[in-house]
């Protein structure tokens, strides 16, 4: 079911996650989303402490809130009816917008859907993931005071044949009682998306706190620093429930931009 509160930094209902081990098979999807592989079964994978970790340890991403600013129309504005949405660049506005451009450090975002129900080795091709997230400054496009008119950062892409999507964005600032995220919701089509239709998952991928170190340095993200300082993962309202699916493994620099995946069970 999916969660919507009127506030993020309110208690949110915990995520499946709470439940279960930290497990080196999420690991491992992770790395090879990351590295471009197709997904295939991992049976008799071992974790940290020695212990076999098979198909079986495959477990669904938490269902997680999405918060006030989804722009999917369960709260008014609907941003995914709007010609343009699919796209793979989110750093811009598009249609009937101002027309700003997002700045800050490039980030890629690349998200692997799987099937849950085969042990993770199905790539989910067909769906589609809308994701959303805020800009440097913490804002949302379409609700923040000063981008009520932009609908930057936002976007909807088809899952190829290896279950993946890929979108050019910034990295996100860190606002006050939110440790930086990205939010997403999984569709079963791309139609199903772009009529706001049948959700197949609701949930939000964390960012490591090395690289929000890194970036926050950099001019622009000056407010992130002292509202990052405040948080750690545990704390974080939604993440202290337990967030290894939902960690991007992440790669690059400030100068060449960064490079963030997960992988994505359904």
């Amino acid at each position: 079911m999916r969660r919507h509160d009127d506030d993020e930094v309110h208690e949110h209902d915990r995520g499946l996650s709470h439940d279960l081990p930290v497990l080196a098979r999420r690991r491992m999807i992770r790395l090879l989303a990351g590295a471009g592989v197709a997904l295939v079964p991992l049976a008799g994978c071992t974790s940290e402490d020695g212990s076999s970790a098979s198909a079986a340890d495959c477990a669904a991403v938490p269902e997680e809130t999405a918060g006030p600013y989804p722009g999917d129309g369960s709260n008014g504005v609907n941003v995914l009816e709007e010609s343009g949405v699919v796209r793979g660049d989110i750093t811009r506005s598009f249609g009937d917008s101002a027309g700003g451009t997002a700045e800050g450090v490039p980030l890629t975002l690349t998200l692997t859907v799987v099937d849950a129900d085969s042990g993770c080795g199905t790539p989910r091709k067909g769906a589609a993931v809308y994701v959303w997230q805020c800009d440097r400054e913490g804002g949302y496009s379409l609700y923040t005071e000063g981008v009520t008119d932009e609908n930057y950062l936002r976007g909807v892409q088809e899952t190829d044949a290896r279950g993946r999507v890929t979108f050019t964005s910034v990295f996100p600032g860190c606002y006050p009682g939110r440790w930086p995220h990205v939010h997403f919701e999984v569709y079963g089509s791309l139609a199903d998306a772009t009529t706001a239709t049948a959700i197949t998952s609701t949930s939000q991928l964390a960012l490591p706190k090395n690289v929000c170190d890194a970036v926050y340095a950099t001019e622009g993200y000056e407010r992130s620093v002292d509202n990052l300082g405040r948080l750690s993962l545990e704390s974080d309202s939604v993440f202290r429930d337990g967030h290894d699916q939902q960690l991007a493994a992440v790669t690059g620099s400030v100068e060449e931009g960064y490079r963030a995946s997960l992988a994505i069970a359904v």
